[in-house]
């Protein structure tokens, strides 16, 4: 087996003797860097800025969440404005962007590169760049206008440089661990918080879901739901922020969209003209600020955050606020219901957005039974009648569940839908998914049944132990593939892929925590093997996804700091390690 392209350090970071490339998402500035002197630069809300090239950085080279050393020089990202420095290396070429983003179809004139003052100044229809050689350091300033990129590019390389190392030290969680544990919670931790933007006023613009996931700039629910749970520890003041911008996608009905769009005004204009004129657009996005309308999991994560929101910090304010929302989310749920459940119809518009699940769907029905428990434990104190209801209909909904979702093999089943559904046709994928240990995460099933379903986990997803081709590269999100290809599209029509059996960090962190709460041994390996396999790999920062045939999704995913979380949650057992560590 080659050697690592990353190894861990004792101090949490991370060192290479080759450039591999380094994510950098600040509050308002976002890229991908790399020390053989190229880079891709955005800014959040805005769009697409260009492409950098300046000469490029000596190894070796020591890895941190928006920071690079090399020999000579190094890469530092600011936290407070729009703003990097190269150190130790010279300008060599900007190339403007020609569109905010990929799908832009309005025509723009296009951009020079003016020298001005002895910078170089780039005025984009969208946002504005400058850059400046000072001496052996190479500044980068954008922002939404030329004021915003002025103020930025008045910061003092020494005031970059402190703030870059500060945020560094402010996402070393875990300085007790071993360095892959270190490593890894310091990057969850820097996804984590990363993920939290900034318009142009400094005002919070959402959590960010990752790199490619900027334009249309927009917040997820399920995606900020996961990340919260870091951010409930070290910034619970953002969490009420995040809650509150959801809150503005839910419809009255209860209804509420994969996600709500916060571009800009120009990516906003170029964003509506495309779901206005192109054909299917507006009816898989029927609002402007809606992104991906209808989801069937969202209006339930807007409930589990409010409560989990208000259980850490106290603070019953948003869930009084916002009471009329999670009335109508409950009332919309039971009235999905048939046989005790409610039903999915079949269609893409849950997390597993490339599969067609329908009936009853196990990784749904958890959140059904948490969004419940949430409502009955708010409800005692702000609308006790709907409490009592919602306690009530919680316990009849696990009764049900066994009935309609037990396999013998010793898992629930991912969907099934039984005969007598209405407008669903009747369907079984009975394959272990990982997404189903919702339904432990919210106590929805016995303990026994738990405890079964883990072991089937440890047995079928750990690709350690896993009848799959590929050796031992982290945990299957499910398996075996999907036996109902036609259920599938996209990148999920192929073995191992996306929602086929990729590993998904938000989901080995959700698997971890599971066996940590019960005091069960073997947590280690969720945690933390996904994360061996990107130093391996040289994949910087919190992936999105991987599989060995197909390679990796998005680079500094925000969801992907679940494992760091659980490791902060647990911080005390899992220090002490874990006796099945191997």
């Amino acid at each position: 087996m080659s050697e690592p392209i990353l190894t861990p350090r004792a101090d949490g970071l991370v060192e290479s003797a080759v450039p591999v490339l380094l994510p950098v998402m600040a509050p308002r500035l976002q890229g991908e860097l790399s020390a053989a002197g190229f880079g891709e630069l955005a800014l959040w809300g805005e769009g697409d800025l260009g492409r950098l090239r300046f000469t490029p950085l000596a190894g070796p080279y020591v890895h941190g969440p928006n920071m690079l050393t090399a020999t000579g020089g190094g890469i530092y990202a600011a936290q407070e404005a729009p703003v990097l420095v190269i150190r130790g290396a010279s300008y060599r070429g900007f190339t403007p962007a020609r569109r905010c983003a990929s799908w832009d179809r309005i025509e723009h004139p296009k951009t020079r590169v003016a020298r001005e003052k002895g910078r170089r100044r780039i005025d984009l229809p969208w946002a504005s760049v400058l850059i400046e050689q000072r001496g052996e350091d190479l500044v980068i300033a954008a922002g939404a206008d030329l004021a915003e990129a002025e103020r930025a590019l008045h910061f003092p390389v020494e005031t970059i440089v402190a703030e870059a190392r500060n945020h560094v030290a402010h996402c070393d969680r875990l300085p007790e661990a071993d360095p892959v544990l270190r490593s890894m919670v310091m990057q969850g931790t820097h996804a984590a918080l990363s993920s939290v933007r900034r318009d142009e006023r400094g005002r919070f613009d959402g959590l960010a879901a990752g790199l490619h996931y900027s334009a249309p700039a927009r917040t997820y629910y399920r995606d900020g739901y996961w990340t919260l749970q870091l951010l409930l520890e070290v910034a619970p003041a953002i969490v009420h922020e995040e809650i509150e911008m959801l809150a503005s996608g839910v419809q009255p009905d209860g209804e509420a969209p994969s996600g709500v769009i916060v571009s800009g005004p120009e990516q906003a204009k170029a964003w509506e003209e495309l779901r206005t004129t192109v054909f299917g657009m507006d009816w898989i996005h029927t609002r402007s600020n809606d992104w991906w309308s209808d989801h069937f999991d969202s209006p339930l994560f807007f409930v589990l955050a409010v409560s989990d929101y208000e259980r850490v910090s106290g603070d019953i304010e948003p869930a009084e606020r916002h009471w009329p929302l999670i009335c109508a989310i409950f009332e919309r749920y039971r009235g999905f219901s048939e046989q005790g459940l409610p039903v999915k119809p079949r269609h893409d518009r849950d997390w597993a957005d490339n599969v067609y699940r329908s009936g009853f769907v196990a990784y749904d029905l958890g959140l059904w039974v948490g969004a419940l428990d949430a409502v009955a434990r708010l409800g005692e104190r702000l609308d006790p009648p709907l409490g009592e209801a919602a306690a009530r209909l919680a316990r009849e909904t696990r009764v049900a569940l066994d009935p309609a979702l037990w396999q013998a093999g010793g898992w629930y089943a991912d969907y099934r839908a039984p005969e007598g559904l209405e407008e669903v046709e009747p369907v079984l994928e009975d394959h272990l998914t990982l997404d189903s240990l919702t339904l432990l995460r919210h106590d929805a099933v016995p303990e026994g049944r738990a405890l079964a379903v883990l072991e089937a986990v440890r047995r079928r997803l750990e690709s350690r132990h896993g009848d799959q081709p590929f050796g031992d590269w982290g945990v299957m999100c499910a398996f075996p593939p999907y036996r109902h290809r036609a259920d599938t599209r996209s990148k999920s029509a192929f073995a191992y892929r996306y929602h086929n059996g990729s590993d998904w960090p938000w989901l080995d962190g959700m698997y971890a925590e599971e066996r940590l709460r019960r005091g069960l041994s073997g947590w280690r390996y969720p945690m933390t093997r996904w994360w061996e396999t990107s130093l391996a790999n040289g994949w910087m920062g919190t992936v999105e996804y991987f599989a060995p045939p197909w390679g990796r999704g998005s680079l500094l995913q925000g969801w992907s700091s679940t494992p760091a979380a659980a490791a902060l949650r647990y911080r005390d057992v899992v220090l002490k390690g874990d006796p099945d560590a191997g």
